[in-house]
């Protein structure tokens, strides 16, 4: 895992994320998460191949994915399909805590007959953007058992890949439950194009950019292009590209190397007064105090991370010696 990445979402060109894996040889990332008002990697919409599964172990968040909001309470669980737009939503006031899961499906494909009958079906389904469990389902407590125990052996591919399959059966016999499995030709084009947009604001948000210019990138209307944006983001094109500057200022703030009026030129915001005004509309707090705030956080968060990897470390040297 590259620490340095931590909390952060970082993208490809085509808007893709690319996943900050436990190890660069095994496509996993299994992580003890929290999510509160105001953090960086709230609200942050994006995609990838990979699947993600949440489930919370306190408090209560939400999910978005393509633009429908899903409440999640202790004990839920949800899971994105591949490459679905999506970002976790804190609820006001409210610190949740979740074990995520952030796996490529590939790490199942041991054959042509398991792809063609148990991953295909799935992860290439349109009508099958994610699945969410609650205590209503029958499999929500196995899964959830499945979930806590995962960051115990994130490093160990064996065991990944083992109950990654034990968590998959469970997926796929909620998606036959729910009638998903079965063909059905229809897709949502829009979603190509919404993508389109999302990559040419992430390409060219540091030059000005216009509400036709976003339309033009997707070739198609104002009025449409609001629309989707209000589809899949529930904010205006503006907005999103207002905040998804106002994350770039929060990453350069956490790198502490660049002065306020280097950062504002660099995120493409006209001067340093209207970027820490738009800043404080979405972070609560002006770029000082965030960058003073996150460097406490920042300091925690690697302490105990330190504990947790001599933990680890010390775990692994005890099995070696029995």
């Amino acid at each position: 895992m590259n620490h340095d990445v931590m909390g952060l979402i970082v993208k490809r060109e085509d808007g893709s994320e690319i996943v900050n894996y436990d190890d660069a040889s095994f496509p996993s990332y299994i992580f003890d998460g929290w999510v509160a008002p105001k953090v960086t990697w709230e609200r942050v919409p994006h995609f990838h191949e990979d699947v993600e599964i949440v489930t919370v172990t306190s408090g209560n968040m939400a999910y978005s994915v393509n633009g429908k909001t899903l409440m999640l309470h202790a004990g839920d669980t949800i899971f994105v399909n591949s490459n679905q737009i999506h970002y976790s939503m804190a609820l006001d006031g409210e610190c949740a805590k979740y074990v995520i899961f952030i796996a490529h499906p590939d790490i199942l494909n041991s054959s042509l007959q398991v792809q063609l009958s148990a991953l295909l079906p799935i992860i290439s389904n349109p009508d099958l953007p994610y699945l969410r469990f609650r205590d209503i389902n029958r499999d929500t407590e196995e899964l959830y058992n499945l979930m806590i125990g995962l960051p115990a052996i994130k490093h160990d591919p064996f065991q990944v890949t083992k109950n990654f399959f034990l968590i998959w059966e469970i997926i796929m016999r909620q998606s036959a439950t729910i009638g998903a499995l079965e063909k059905n030709e229809n897709s949502d084009s829009h979603m190509q194009v919404f993508k389109t947009m999302m990559y040419f604001i992430q390409r060219e948000y540091t030059h000005t950019i216009t509400l036709d210019q976003i339309a033009q990138s997707g070739n198609i209307s104002k009025s449409l292009c609001n629309n989707l944006f209000k589809q899949y983001v529930e904010e205006s094109p503006i907005n999103y590209l207002l905040h998804f500057r106002s994350r770039k200022v929060a990453e350069y703030l956490r790198m502490g190397n660049h002065t306020l009026t280097e950062i504002a030129s660099l995120t493409g915001f006209c001067g340093v007064s209207y970027m820490s005004e738009t800043f404080k509309k979405y972070f609560g707090s002006s770029p000082r105090e965030y960058k003073k705030k996150w460097a406490n956080v920042a300091a925690e968060e690697a302490a105990a991370m330190l504990e947790r990897e001599k933990k680890e470390q010390g775990l692994c040297l005890l099995m070696a010696e029995e």
